[in-house]
């Protein structure tokens, strides 16, 4: 693990980095245990119709949509600690509550809750990973983060798909307490990162002003913009389709089990760990949008496979299924260092919350029209159509990403380190 870090990070393994990491690990390890449940717990368990879990889902994503633009805001004017604290520890008593929850209404008000604090935690604590890193280490940084975030994740699906059973719904409700458990050790180890996230002072009246402005300033950044759609249609396409409508489709039209989906988010977590190294070395100091293009590529691949796996026996759809994560974990570790790597490159420091919150927004935005797609679709005649369609967007987003690089500066994007930067200090522990 030690070799996939910068040089100059190594030393803070076991101070500011290290905690950042163990934090990462902790949230991931929870959250793999239900990452993959969502449409089957409220479809199966509580007896959810597919539309109706569509529509929660919905507008879960609508509230994130809403929710994220203030976090945002607030964490530049307050720093992201305080936010990551409080969103943490709510996170965990919500899942809690979706946990325990025995009727409708009970599960609807505690995902809205869920749905609330979880808004801002993937965005904010993007800005305290920028914040302990170098700007010149900090794609190489994400990057040995997302690797562990999939780690984590893994570990977690692979417990799932050894407990979970439709039969025994307890299963399911055991699975989210130990999500809960884990977002709070997940917040204690944030707090111990608190002094790094404090709110950034406007060092002169130039800065004060871009402050003032808020997100007018940012969204009249056609950089940015112009990625988000970008980053949108990748997300929606990508992760948020894989998210809410992967597993009925694998259930309903594959004709394989809950527990397969375990496996094959295995693959995928294996894939990651065992590719991440090459992946970062392999894209250091090329071309950011090009690496998009290519992510665009490998997503719209993956659909593919498992668009044609519901034309194949149950072994070969097997085998396609794990092929299918795997080339999408290859996209994958590509995506997750360049995305907030750009993001973070063209921000202002005291406008960095406002950005992630930004690139944040793509996936709230996705989540939302995700489940609508999966479950018009996968409910009616075009189910057996939906991966092909949700591979054409793939296609469409990576091109997007590529139409950029002539919006960019060559330090913009990636293909020039920035020498200036190398004198910044990290942070004292």
């Amino acid at each position: 693990m030690l070799r996939l870090l910068p040089v100059k990070m190594r030393s803070l393994v076991r101070g500011t980095m290290g905690r950042y990491l163990l934090a990462t690990l902790m949230w991931a390890l929870a959250n793999g245990l239900v990452m993959s449940l969502g449409m089957i717990y409220i479809t199966r368990v509580h007896h959810f119709s597919t539309m109706a879990a569509a529509e929660l889902l919905t507008a879960g994503s609508l509230l994130v949509l809403i929710m994220g633009p203030f976090f945002g805001s607030l964490s530049d004017r307050i720093g992201p600690s305080p936010v990551l604290a409080v969103l943490s520890f709510t996170n965990a008593a919500s899942t809690l509550w979706w946990a325990l929850s025995m009727s409708h209404t009970e599960l609807i008000c505690s995902f809205v809750l869920t749905a609330v604090s979880g808004a801002g935690l993937w965005g904010q604590s993007s800005v305290l990973l920028a914040r302990i890193t170098h700007e010149e280490d900090r794609q190489r940084a994400f990057g040995v983060n997302f690797m562990l975030v999939n780690l984590g994740i893994g570990c977690g699906g692979l417990v799932s798909a050894s407990v979970v059973s439709v039969a025994h719904p307890m299963s399911f409700r055991y699975l989210y307490i130990g999500t809960s458990v884990g977002d709070i050790v997940y917040g204690l180890i944030l707090l111990s990162l608190w002094s790094h996230g404090q709110r950034v002072p406007a060092p002169d009246d130039d800065h004060i002003d871009r402050v003032k402005k808020g997100w007018s300033t940012v969204l009249r950044d056609r950089r940015l913009v112009h990625f988000l759609f970008a980053s949108t249609l990748l997300a929606f396409c990508g992760y948020a389709s894989l998210e809410v409508g992967l597993s009925l489709f694998v259930v309903n039209r594959m004709h394989l089990s809950v527990a397969h989906m375990g496996i094959a988010f295995a693959c995928n977590t294996g894939t990651i760990v065992l590719v991440q190294i090459f992946s970062l070395r392999l894209i250091e100091g090329r071309s950011r949008t090009r690496v998009i293009g290519v992510v665009g590529l490998l997503w719209s691949a993956s659909w593919i496979c498992v668009g044609l796996g519901a034309h194949v026996g149950a072994n070969t759809a097997m085998i396609l299924l794990c092929l299918s994560t795997s080339i999408f974990a290859v996209g994958e570790t590509l995506w997750s260092p360049v995305a907030p790597a750009m993001v973070n490159q063209i921000s202002p420091d005291e406008l960095r919350g406002r950005y992630n919150a930004a690139q944040g927004l793509t996936w709230s935005l996705s989540g939302t029209l995700a489940p609508l797609l999966a479950g018009s679709m996968l409910a009616g005649s075009g189910a057996g159509a939906w991966p092909f369609v949700v591979a054409g967007g793939c296609l469409v987003g990576g091109l997007l990403g590529v139409s950029l690089r002539r919006s960019l500066s060559a330090v913009e994007d990636g293909r020039v380190a920035d020498q200036a930067l190398t004198s910044e200090a990290l942070p004292s522990r």
